[in-house]
């Protein structure tokens, strides 16, 4: 190579060099979140049901709440995947006289009809009200998309002031399938018309976050219960015990 063609090709690649390295480098952003999606359980605290469980069967009261807990999932996901859909309202009454049943306990009419009756009956955690503020004030969209039915939705929220803060109550009644069926999670997309990307969903339980994640949806778990995280294969956008963590990924 002449020596004039080396200088020419030094400038050259000199050049390319300097620009690219005097070009600002763009900082990658999330997409808008326009609004969230939730599980109900974020909002709503499931914890007076254990309470009401011991209360009503003592030393055996943990034993069944657990389990009972444990076959309304079972229930939910095998109804799901076998195409054999049940309401929400008539899976909790099957799991909980199988879980009755299984423990040897005698499960009287009205002890059972307390159990049912307090999901339609339960408060909001103490850190939503402040929350729900900040998003009505940044014009954030507001929806749940639960497994529980929208009548126990509608009566927890009613219960507790809050009903006109959202949007939407999409319960997997409508599609006929639990989550973590693309089916459930679809209803958001439908309900708000945004794209996945612009939608949040807010899990209360590992599992659902993890199908929220497979689904498309920027995910924040509500760890509430400072549970394990599941074996699943994903990757959450971001995790905390409260609402506080979901305010913060929302709103910067």
């Amino acid at each position: 190579m002449s020596l004039n063609r080396r200088k020419a090709l030094k400038l050259i690649t000199g050049g390319i060099a300097a620009s690219l390295l005097s070009r600002p480098v763009l900082a990658q952003t999330k997409p808008p979140v326009k609004a969230i999606a939730f599980d109900g359980f974020v909002i709503f605290d499931p914890r007076p049901i254990f309470r009401l469980a011991k209360k009503l069967f003592l030393e055996k009261g943990d034993a069944l709440a657990q389990l009972w807990f444990a076959k309304i999932f079972d229930y939910t996901w095998l109804r799901t995947a076998g195409a054999h859909y049940k309401s929400f309202d008539s899976v909790i009454v099957d799991a909980l006289i199988f879980s009755a049943e299984s423990l040897k306990l005698d499960l009287p009419l009205e002890k059972q009809k307390q159990l049912i009756s307090i999901w339609s009956n339960l408060e909001i955690w103490p850190d939503i009200k402040p929350a729900l503020q900040r998003f009505k004030e940044n014009n954030i969209r507001l929806g749940f998309v639960s497994n529980l039915t929208e009548e126990m939705l509608r009566a927890n929220a009613r219960n507790s002031g809050i009903e006109v803060a959202f949007e939407f109550y999409l319960s997997t009644d409508r599609v006929q399938a639990y989550k973590p069926s693309p089916q459930a999670y679809q209803m958001g997309i439908d309900a708000f018309t945004l794209p996945k990307e612009n939608i949040t969903f807010a899990a209360f339980g590992g599992w659902d976050a993890a199908g929220a994640k497979w689904f498309g949806y920027p995910t924040v778990w509500v760890n509430r219960l400072e549970n394990p995280i599941e074996k699943l294969d994903f990757k959450f956008d971001d995790m905390g015990k409260g609402i506080d963590q979901l305010v913060n990924f929302v709103l910067t």
